[in-house]
């Protein structure tokens, strides 16, 4: 009988994880920058809302840190001191972030699963549209992706790594775990990890072998970081209650939001267009989410399989509270779906464990899979955001259009907080609400009522992207 072909000596064969990890890198910076630059070219109200949170930031003035994802805002504000306030710069925070948090989750990946299934779910989690979506979003919903991956890797850490890095990966979790509790839903993913490592005997037992009195530093770390957040809670008492992600009304429709979450989740054959497309995950990525579930029935007994089911079931209550924290449910999701990719290489390897025909040809169908995938999520995405009209009235360019010239800018009630945060980061800028009685100005369509005495108008700055088209008039005052 002839010997089988050994294929470890190919060049592809040999170099397949870094090929396949180069062109994660390369396509997912390409993403992310089309991504900033071109879909949906625009800025939403949330957008807006939170570039003029970040400029009224005052460490002077505690009552303007008493807010929502504190850290990602002080890190936007910071953006702006040191660029201005731009369409890109409102997004920068979150695309570094992105950056980030895409690669501590192949990171996540590569501990949790084989080498191929951490290549193939790496494709198809930066392919996304609602990763790809979230990470241009200038909001801090990119977050509710970056705190989970990053506890998960240093909790993994500190489990598998190296022991001499163990006490630093001890710290960093602290810090980082203090850190997440300044964003909304954060408290769900951290009892998850809490009642696995009770509930778990491999963790119970790394638990009982912990250093008191590293245990009691890592403790005093904890809570000196925390302290902060608990005054700011004690002067905006509903701070708290946002961030345990409870709806503003009460007591909320249960059935209503439950219809409206398995909308979000399941109804595939009527996608919707709003600022978050529907369903969350196409058919195909839900099929394998599927097997994955079925996986982590089977494979009850394991570490991963205890936390995912307890993140998941943290979750339900407060998805079923607030329907629209579906960017919570996004990396449980992406590790089932890893799980699934990991069922059906692992059950086709089985059928065939010493032909290497048989099993690279299997893996033919898992390749077209994932570029079906792959394809699907970013045409959706790109078409979805981009030429979808009721999607594209939905964000703004008017920050684009204003002319770098302008001096004066009437604004109305409803836009001022924005524009002043834009004029901060601007020189020679200056806000108002009312039309100035000498020299040009600029006044925002939604300000300008008619044509102000003694004035006339120079020219209108329009934007054909929607039905409003004049966005600006420029007026200049009458010769005497």
């Amino acid at each position: 009988m002839k010997k089988p072909e050994d294929f470890s000596h190919y060049f592809l064969y040999r170099w397949r994880y870094v090929i396949g990890y180069s062109l994660i890198a390369v396509l997912l910076v390409t993403l992310l920058l089309f991504a900033a630059l071109f879909t949906p070219a625009g800025l939403s109200a949330a957008e807006m809302r939170a570039a003029a949170t970040s400029a009224s930031l005052s460490f002077s003035d505690s009552s303007t840190l008493a807010v929502t994802n504190l850290p990602y805002h002080l890190f936007q504000s910071g953006i702006f001191s040191l660029f201005g306030v731009s369409n890109f710069t409102i997004k920068l925070p979150s695309l570094l972030i992105a950056l980030a948090s895409a690669a501590g989750f192949i990171m996540l990946l590569r501990r949790w699963f084989t080498l191929n299934v951490a290549v193939l779910a790496s494709l198809i989690v930066v392919t996304t549209g609602q990763f790809l979506y979230i990470a241009q979003l200038g909001t801090a919903s990119i977050l509710y992706i970056f705190w989970p991956i990053l506890i998960l890797l240093l909790g993994t850490q500190i489990t598998r790594g190296a022991y001499k890095w163990r006490f630093a990966a001890k710290i960093a979790f602290v810090i980082a775990v203090v850190m997440s509790l300044y964003t909304p839903l954060s408290i769900y993913p951290l009892i998850a990890v809490i009642l696995t490592v009770l509930l778990h005997p491999h963790l119970r037992a790394t638990l009982r072998k912990l250093s008191k009195k590293r245990l009691v530093i890592i403790t005093g770390i904890g809570v000196l970081l925390l302290a902060p957040l608990g005054y700011l809670i004690s002067q905006n008492p509903p701070l708290g209650l946002t961030l345990l992600g409870l709806p503003e009304q009460w007591p909320p429709n249960i059935a209503e939001n439950a219809v409206t979450v398995l909308k979000q989740y399941f109804l595939f054959w009527e996608p919707s267009a709003t600022t978050v497309m529907t369903p969350v995950f196409g058919l195909g990525s839900a099929l394998v989410i599927g097997i994955g579930l079925y996986r982590l029935f089977r494979t009850r007994e394991t570490t991963r399989s205890y936390l995912v089911t307890l993140w998941f079931l943290s979750l339900i209550p407060i998805l079923l509270l607030n329907p629209s924290f579906t960017s919570a449910s996004f990396i449980p999701s992406m590790l089932m779906l890893a799980a699934g990719l990991t069922s059906l290489i692992g059950y086709w390897y089985r059928l065939f464990p010493l032909n290497p025909y048989a099993r690279i040809g299997g893996l033919v169908p898992i390749v077209i899979l994932v570029g079906v995938l792959i394809s699907t999520g970013l045409i959706r995405y790109a078409y979805g955001y981009h030429y979808t009209p009721m999607v594209a009235s939905l964000f703004s360019r008017d920050l684009t259009l204003l002319p770098k010239d302008t001096r004066t800018l009437v604004v109305s009630e409803k836009e001022k907080p924005f524009f002043d945060a834009v004029a901060k980061y601007r020189e020679n800028l200056t806000v108002r609400q009312s039309v100035p009685t000498a020299g040009t100005f600029t006044i925002t369509h939604e300000a300008q009522k008619k044509t102000p005495e003694g004035y006339s108008v120079e020219r209108i700055i329009a934007n054909s992207s929607i039905d409003s088209a004049a966005r600006y008039y420029v007026y200049q005052k009458d010769a005497n």
